[in-house]
């Protein structure tokens, strides 16, 4: 149930050695696929990654927040073409939550690697660090990446009371939404 499914993803950056199923892999590219897109225009591009020096490159594209990718042994690099759609920022953040609940549904873990607007030690864009060890196309901008495999330490779900239910409002904001109390 999805319910379940969003109670259980969790962020996991540590991954056990072991290559996720080419099926899996299909699964995950079929959710991408299938996420919703402003106006049907499906701005996004994906490059699979499971060639370990190619991920450990690809793991160095920043200096904070990319490095587990190198100890991946999957990555998806999501990509869109600016000039086909004014929202490719949000259509591409869409296809990466249906990728990263996909994940989740399959017992695999995933963590988000935010790209777009990130700067490589040299201080260029991370962007270009990636395109050049992907030939990605000049139209091209990366929004982001996702390292994905089986956890090597599974984490339980958020408990519902670390939840920040405070900033939900209902009409206005200053009146709060008052959550029914559930088992």
């Amino acid at each position: 149930m999805f319910e379940d499914l969003i109670r259980k993803r969790r962020s996991i950056r540590r991954f056990l050695d072991q290559p996720v199923e080419p099926e899996k892999i299909n699964m995950l590219m079929e959710a991408a696929l299938r996420a919703p897109s402003s106006r049907s225009l499906n701005p996004w591009e994906f490059v699979v990654v499971d060639e370990r020096p190619l991920l450990e490159k690809l793991a160095a594209c920043k200096p904070h927040g990319a490095g587990f990718l190198g100890q991946a042994p999957l990555g998806i690099v999501v990509c869109a073409d600016p000039a086909r759609c004014d929202v490719w920022v949000e259509d591409c953040s869409i296809a990466v939550t249906f990728i990263q609940l996909m994940a989740t549904s399959l017992d695999l873990g995933s963590c988000w690697i935010q790209v777009r607007k990130r700067a490589h030690a040299s201080g260029c864009p991370a962007r270009d660090d990636i395109a050049r060890h992907l030939d990605l196309p000049d139209r091209l901008e990366v929004e982001a990446m996702i390292a994905i495999g089986y956890p090597a330490q599974p984490k339980t779900g958020h408990a519902r009371d670390t939840l920040l239910f405070e900033r939900v409002h209902q009409n206005r904001f200053d009146t709060p939404f008052h959550f029914i109390k559930t088992v």
